[in-house]
């Protein structure tokens, strides 16, 4: 540990002075903001749905307990009431099963999509102090982040839309349908976000100055 913070305080007498930092593009906070949002709409979403089903079955224990005191001519219209209880019982208990499919799959989306974030700003924070780098390269990366973090938000928002979609008559397919379009999106950019720091990190890499400069350069960036 001693030996990387030696190299990593090192690294910093290599940045130019002068140099002051672009500023740090506001989309990550938006972004975890965003899906904290969304898990804790859908964490609302389940125990309201597994509320109702209590109240569901406490109501057919009340029913099943007034059972022996019913008249024979009473029979028929409990056993009605009865009929329609056990159907509202058995069609919530299926949207209670699809609404906690749905959120675990919206979590691991949204876990993703945090990843972006963070991961942006870890790459952003190294890539703007690193002297290997001009002001215009600087500039074009801000550009290209600045992209890939507003398609994530993008993506956040179709969760978004997900999560109010259970308060009006969207069909499960057309839900599954956002939730994969989000999916596909996130894993997309995922993988546009990694490729990208590690070209940079390269990139910054086969510019070192001198044997030193590249041990310190790999140790920053974790390169083997």
């Amino acid at each position: 540990m001693l030996k990387k913070t030696v190299l990593l305080l090192l690294l910093l007498l290599l940045v130019t002075p002068a140099r002051q930092a672009q500023a740090a593009i506001p989309w990550a906070q938006i972004i975890k903001e965003a899906v904290t949002r969304v898990v804790r709409a859908f964490d609302l979403l389940v125990q309201r749905r597994q509320n109702r089903q209590i109240r569901l079955q406490n109501a057919q224990k009340a029913l099943e307990n007034t059972m022996a005191k019913l008249k024979l001519d009473q029979i028929e219209q409990w056993v009605k009431k009865q009929r329609e209880l056990y159907e509202d019982y058995y069609q919530e208990l299926k949207k209670v099963k699809a609404v906690v499919g749905y959120y675990f799959r919206v979590k691991s989306i949204t876990e993703k999509q945090s990843q972006i974030a963070r991961q942006y700003q870890t790459a952003w924070s190294l890539f703007s102090n690193d002297a290997h780098f001009t002001r215009s390269e600087l500039a074009h990366m801000q550009t290209v982040y600045e992209g890939i973090l507003a398609e994530t938000a993008r993506s956040v928002e179709l969760l978004e839309l997900v999560v109010k979609s259970f308060a009006t008559q969207m069909s499960d397919v057309a839900r599954l349908e956002i939730i994969e379009r989000a999916a596909a999106s996130t894993d997309r950019i995922y993988d546009e976000l990694v490729l990208f720091n590690r070209e940079n990190q390269l990139l910054s890499l086969s510019r070192a100055k001198n044997a030193f400069d590249a041990k310190v350069t790999k140790e920053l960036y974790g390169l083997d």
